[in-house]
């Protein structure tokens, strides 16, 4: 662990899950259309952001028992903010892995905001909307959400086009959740592969239309109907997603679903001590299970 400094500023940044997600044929641009609720999930990363004394442009990143790329989506962030505010100074940033990688659960692109709102108290910079989106639109499509000031405030969403249109809608504080991780890394390149392949040329869909998610978002969870486009084509490639759900069903979950393009799959309940002998009898098997209401 590295050595904290007075002016550090540390920074929580949260996982949010999907309550379904259709995704459309790929577009011109070359990226799939989404259609979902985002929820904020009371899981975090941490980030220790701190000014270097020393170099240009640059953004260091050092993450204890993981290697990240050189190009990621923090230094991603960095970069653009920099771009956007002609700012030069280095930093160091140190990240407290907390959140599962390659489990659907936005933990990259929340990290990323995290920093572009710790770079603003460090640099004591002020974005606009505008400048916001413009950096989240070069370091992922989820960072859209983890930006929208908005949509962190009531911590859910309707999100849609590429993830860049972000409506806000009331959270709801009546859901608790037993989620697992099964020890599976879905990539996202690969996910969308396997959505392409699997739903090419019809793309039927059963589930909620996009006027419709909000309401649905307000029925109670054992009538909900949502979907997610990505969970047949993962559960048939990896059989312990569907392993997952069942034992979820098993326990006494009024829904079961994947999270973005996977492997995080949660089960909502009716009541706190529910999701809690659910976690009891779950954790017993699954090395990674959480428990959590919304907020």
């Amino acid at each position: 662990m590295t050595l904290l400094m007075s002016s550090d500023i540390r920074v929580l940044a949260p996982a949010k899950i999907n309550i379904g997600l259709r995704v459309l044929p790929v577009r011109k641009d070359g990226f799939h259309g989404i259609e979902s609720v985002f929820l904020r999930i009371p899981l975090y990363d941490i980030l220790t952001v701190r000014r270097q004394g020393f170099g240009k442009n640059t953004c260091v990143v050092e993450c204890e028992g993981m290697v990240l790329p050189e190009d990621n989506t923090l230094t991603k962030a960095y970069s653009a903010f920099c771009k956007i505010t002609g700012v030069t100074d280095s930093v160091f940033v140190y990240l407290e892995k907390k959140l599962p990688a390659g489990a659907g659960l936005g933990a990259g692109s929340s990290d990323a905001a995290s920093l572009v709102n710790a770079l603003e108290k460090i640099f004591d910079t002020e974005l606009t909307v505008a400048d916001r989106m413009q950096i989240a639109s070069v370091t992922g499509s989820d960072v859209f959400f983890f930006m929208d000031s908005h949509a962190m405030q009531t911590g859910c969403a309707v999100v849609s086009g590429r993830g860049e249109i972000v409506e806000a809608i009331p959270s709801r504080q009546d859901l608790f959740f037993v989620m697992i991780c099964p020890e599976v890394h879905s990539s996202t390149k690969e996910a969308y592969h396997l959505v392409d392949q699997w739903y090419a040329p019809t793309w039927p869909w059963s589930g909620p239309v996009m006027s419709a998610l909000a309401e649905e978002f307000t029925r109670s969870v054992r009538d909900w109907n949502f979907l997610n486009s990505f969970t047949e084509p993962l559960a048939e490639r990896y059989p312990v997603i569907e392993e997952a759900l069942q034992d979820l069903m098993r326990g006494g979950a009024g829904f079961v679903q994947m999270s973005g393009s996977g492997s995080a799959v949660y089960g909502v309940f009716d009541s706190s001590a529910a999701s809690k002998n659910a976690l009891l009898m779950l954790d017993k098997k699954w090395k990674r299970c959480f428990e959590f209401a919304s907020v």
